[in-house]
């Protein structure tokens, strides 16, 4: 019985040694969180300061679902932080000095980030021109668009309408009494289905004997992602609902899985990225899909930008200013490699709310701004030395 027990704990830890860049980024985003929480009284749990932490990161956790692909590719963006300023000083004119309906706006603003992202795309997929030079030359000019629009001042208030973006929560439609029942639901039903499909996956792979993750791993992992879901959907439901860009990244985030897990195109920007001249010959157009891939982060950069605009209730010619050190340094962070081809979706959301907790544990605190950047530079440069680690032990 005792060996039957050492077994299966040596399977559990040799899974775990083995999976480390997958499960690791995991604990530490959980030591984290429960450090700051016992660290602050018990203030960073506080559905109030949930709250803030899903409004005040929503822009970096949307990014990064790009930046993900981007570096999965074996590229980078340096110019997300200045595309979302200059949409959101776009946005700002369309809707405060001209006057045009906030519906227009957002599909303009959005087909701007993406023309901006093709803009860039071409010279680095067709013309191989470095992404670093590229998009370095796009930070410093749509930085200076965005001063040259907003003529050195901040353009607001923004109509309710456009506000809802970011600072909005689900109405409830069964009535004003806590808890939100609709965001109880819609936060209830997302844990049941993932744990379905986690479920459903697993059986699968037991099915053709692929399953190497030790069931009891297994069980105690999705109990923990279950719980953890369920109580912090009762727990904002009491507060003030579900905000709109939870649901807003929830949405990118499982589209973005999908297609980056279970997409031809997905498997292709994974091959891309871990062997470019293995992918050409395989027969992939590696230049079409590289373009797709800028195309896509110009998107999403302007998504952010409306969304921090909205949350600013303005458009501000310093705005975005370091949005892409912390979304870069959230997908390193989440486990994605410096050479391309390694990193998961969940793994840069996981990381950007790693950078999200210490920033919002160390406001609390009253760490100051000098002191926060030194503690992310180290964490960032901790995870890039683990990365190699990893690659000289394999």
């Amino acid at each position: 019985m005792s060996d039957t027990t050492t077994d299966r704990g040596s399977d559990t830890f040799g899974f775990i040694r083995r999976n480390m860049r997958q499960y690791g980024i995991l604990f530490a985003l959980v030591i984290i969180m429960a450090f700051f929480q016992v660290v602050t009284g018990g203030i960073l749990f506080r559905p109030v300061n949930l709250t803030n932490l899903f409004l005040q990161n929503s822009h970096i956790v949307i990014m990064a679902v790009g930046m993900l692909l981007i570096i999965v590719a074996g590229h980078i963006d340096l110019s997300v932080g200045s595309v979302a300023a200059f949409v959101g000083a776009l946005a700002a004119i369309m809707i405060v000095k001209m006057g045009l309906p906030v519906p227009l706006v957002v599909v303009l603003s959005l087909v701007a980030g993406a023309l901006i992202g093709a803009a860039q795309g071409y010279w680095i997929a067709y013309w191989k021109i470095p992404s670093f030079i590229v998009t370095l030359a796009g930070m410093l000019v749509f930085r200076g668009l965005t001063m040259w629009a907003l003529q050195g001042q901040s353009i607001g208030p923004f109509p309710k309408e456009f506000q809802m973006i970011a600072s909005g929560f689900i109405p409830d439609v069964f009535g004003p009494d806590k808890p939100n029942t609709l965001s109880l639901i819609l936060g209830w039903g997302a844990a049941l289905v993932i744990l379905w499909l986690q479920v459903r996956n697993r059986k699968r792979q037991e099915a053709v004997g692929i399953a190497d993750e030790p069931f009891a791993f297994f069980v105690g992992k999705n109990a923990l992602i279950f719980v953890a879901l369920a109580w912090m959907t009762w727990a904002l439901a009491n507060f003030r609902g579900l905000p709109n860009v939870f649901i807003v990244m929830a949405v990118l985030v499982a589209l973005y899985s999908f297609i980056s897990e279970r997409t031809t195109l997905g498997r292709r920007i994974y091959a891309i990225g871990g062997n470019e001249k293995a992918a050409k010959l395989s027969g992939i157009n590696v230049e079409r899909i590289t373009f797709l891939t800028f195309v896509n982060m110009g998107m999403l950069a302007a998504l952010a930008g409306l969304v921090v605009s909205a949350r600013l209730n303005s458009a501000t010619p310093k705005a975005g200013v370091g949005f892409e050190l912390d979304v870069i340094a959230a997908v390193f962070i989440g486990g994605a490699s410096m050479s391309g081809g390694v990193g998961t979706v969940i793994g840069a959301i996981v990381g950007a709310f790693i950078m999200g907790v210490m920033n919002n544990g160390m406001s609390i605190l009253g760490i100051g701004i000098d002191y926060q950047q030194v503690i992310k530079g180290l964490v960032l440069m901790a995870a890039v030395i683990f990365d190699v680690s990893n690659k000289r032990k394999s």
